[in-house]
């Protein structure tokens, strides 16, 4: 695919769950490989990315034109952080026009002599920018796509997508199975997300995504960031289906950074300040909530949610962003979206931690007071939270996020579903009884956190490049680098 020391071209997706891992992709092919590396974005993300870099780094950032307004889209709008989730497909469309001005940088950068970087011999793009194939291909460089969710849940989301199997089961049938993967067993209408739920195949979500994985699948390889020991379900379902190299070398993480998030914003929690709350805690006895970069709850949602953690006994520390009813930039109005005197009494029991937009994931995680995470089961959440052994309490929102529940709960043993959707009724006292079983002494969360804790020693041996030993995620990652 690539040889070491050669030059790499790196295209992630504009969206803060696609471009830690890239970035965590790009440190490590540079470090432990010494590659070269150039990644190509939007101005404002070029913009974030150059102070994420250590000062070591010679990886290149170069800039490719893209105006929001042109496409309906509110001006600066260069990052889905910047948009509510019914104005996420038209991004994605708009990224399509990212194309003329791609090839143009490409075909300078192949006709580059700088020898410091040198003519670059492949192309590391996000699936969702499949069109890039047929320009590598156009340059004489090999391409690979990465995926940045876990194996198991992009192949349901990808089968599900191509074959739309629940539109082939009976009216009064909510369960259906994968044509093309069985080994994923039944699967419930309510795992697919919104969009693909209401699509009937000839509607624009649907051709837009038949589009955009067509294209992408002429690469030469997938690259996943994931373990080949956890989710080999899932990778042999794309060997199978794809018939292409498919290399598993994850887990991709970011160290912490400082109390400043991957998007660059003053954390209202300090690193120091979570730390000294956490340290007053017993062991295992705090829950921590997080929704992700790109999602929120309903109103209603909140509430229960509130009125479940003020029911149980579980310390907590909840990141709060405004509900799916108000705009996604506005103040988070605790009157309107809390139970009346929450976040007083809340405060005063020295019970909880509400933290508004971002709080420093993996110092929390990492902490040994942290007993359980209720994620929406992003996969750089999974990944955090697992190497940290902290089993989880799903609320998958969008897209994968419900097929990688289901992988968390019926493969790896790792996860309990507490509610599923953006839309969906949850009653306070069903998110407490999942609390209580996942954190207390019960036999499931012992089992749990004895799977989680199993789940970190495979996802740390896999990374592991030490005294002659290598782990599989190193082997594969070596392998990507010879094909």
């Amino acid at each position: 695919m690539a040889q070491n020391k050669e030059h790499i071209v790196m295209f992630p997706f504009m969206a803060q769950g696609h471009i830690i891992p890239f970035l965590a992709l790009a440190q490590l092919l540079e470090k432990k490989k010494g590659c070269t590396i150039t990644i190509i974005n939007t101005p404002l993300n070029i913009k974030k990315l150059s102070s994420s870099f250590p000062p070591s780094s010679s990886i290149r950032l170069l800039e490719i034109p893209f105006k929001s307004s042109d496409h309906g889209l509110p001006p600066d709008a260069e990052n889905t952080n910047a948009l509510t989730p019914h104005l996420f497909f038209k991004f994605f469309q708009a990224s399509l026009s990212l194309k003329p001005s791609f090839k143009h940088l490409m075909h300078n950068l192949v006709l580059e002599t700088n020898g410091q970087h040198g003519r670059p011999a492949c192309m590391i793009t996000d699936i969702f920018f499949g069109w890039t194939t047929e320009i590598a291909h156009e340059l004489g460089m090999r391409h690979a796509v990465f995926s940045i969710v876990g194996a198991f849940g992009m192949a349901c989301y990808y089968s599900s997508c191509l074959h739309l199997p629940h539109l082939k089961a009976k009216s009064d049938e909510t369960e259906f199975t994968l044509p093309d993967f069985p080994e994923a067993n039944k699967c419930h209408s309510s795992q697919l997300s919104e969009s693909l739920r209401a699509s009937n195949g000839t509607d624009p979500f649907a051709l837009y995504l038949k589009k955009v994985f067509t294209e992408a699948m002429k690469t030469n390889g997938l690259i996943i960031n994931t373990v080949e020991e956890l989710d080999r379900i899932g990778t042999m379902y794309f060997r199978k289906t794809l018939n292409m190299p498919v290399w598993a070398v994850g887990p991709l993480l970011l160290p912490s950074e400082n109390g400043t998030n991957r998007a660059g914003k003053e954390a209202k929690l300090t690193p120091e300040a979570c730390k000294n709350w956490l340290d007053a805690k017993t062991p295992n006895s705090v829950l921590y909530i997080s929704f992700g970069s790109q999602n929120t709850l309903s109103k209603s949602q909140m509430m229960q949610l509130a009125m479940a953690l003020e029911a149980s006994s579980k310390n907590f520390i909840w990141v709060v962003r405004p509900p799916l009813e108000y705009d996604i930039d506005s103040e988070f109005k605790e009157d309107e979206c809390l139970p009346e005197g929450f976040v007083h009494r809340i405060k005063a029991q020295n019970k909880g931690l509400i933290v508004e937009q971002w709080a420093p994931q993996l110092e929390i995680l990492s902490h040994k007071a942290t007993s359980a995470f209720m994620s929406q089961c992003g996969w750089n959440s999974v990944m955090e939270s697992l190497i940290h052994g902290v089993p989880l309490i799903g609320w998958p929102m969008a897209s994968e996020q419900s097929f990688t529940a289901k992988y968390l709960v019926e493969q790896v043993g790792v996860c309990v579903e507490v509610a599923r959707g953006r839309s969906c009724e949850v009653r306070h006292e069903d998110i407490v009884a999942k609390m209580e079983l996942v954190m207390n002494e019960t036999e499931k969360g012992n089992q749990m956190r004895r799977k989680a804790c199993e789940a970190k020693e495979i996802l740390k041996d896999a990374m592991k490049d030490e005294d002659g030993y290598k782990g599989s995620s190193i082997k594969a990652l070596e392998d990507f680098l010879t094909a």
